[in-house]
């Protein structure tokens, strides 16, 4: 009786740094596919801080839009119309959070584990 082969991960083929890499290049789908699929702890760990980055920048955007609301709609009735700023402050978190994704998938290209502050050690525990 032949025993069994177990089978192959997916991503067997695939170097560490590439699969983190990749972890990061289409948001949390990416991540979420990594996580599911392969179980290096290298691979997951940038898969898991790919999902919670994507958590944090929606959180982040949302809370933003709440508080220029709020604000646009209190000025706008003092008739001091300072609301509008948010506006011009809304690309800064969009810049913020690509050169955060950029700098993720350089780190996990050169093979560098590197947490983010908040998020890092959150997915780390999570991940254990």
């Amino acid at each position: 009786m032949a025993a069994a082969v177990p089978a192959a991960s997916p991503t067997a083929g695939m170097q560490e740094n590439v699969a983190g890499l990749l972890c990061y290049i289409f948001g949390w789908i990416s991540g979420l596919i990594f996580l599911l699929i392969d179980k290096r702890p290298f691979v997951k760990f940038h898969a898991a801080q790919s999902i919670a980055l994507n958590i944090a920048v929606f959180a982040v955007y949302v809370a933003f839009g709440v508080v220029g609301f709020v604000l646009g709609m209190i000025t706008a009735m003092l008739h001091f119309p300072v609301g509008f700023l948010m506006v011009f402050l809304w690309p800064v978190i969009g810049i913020a959070a690509l050169i955060a994704w950029i700098f993720l998938m350089y780190k996990a290209y050169n093979n560098e584990k590197y947490k983010l502050p908040i998020i890092g050690n959150m997915v780390e525990n999570m991940i254990r």
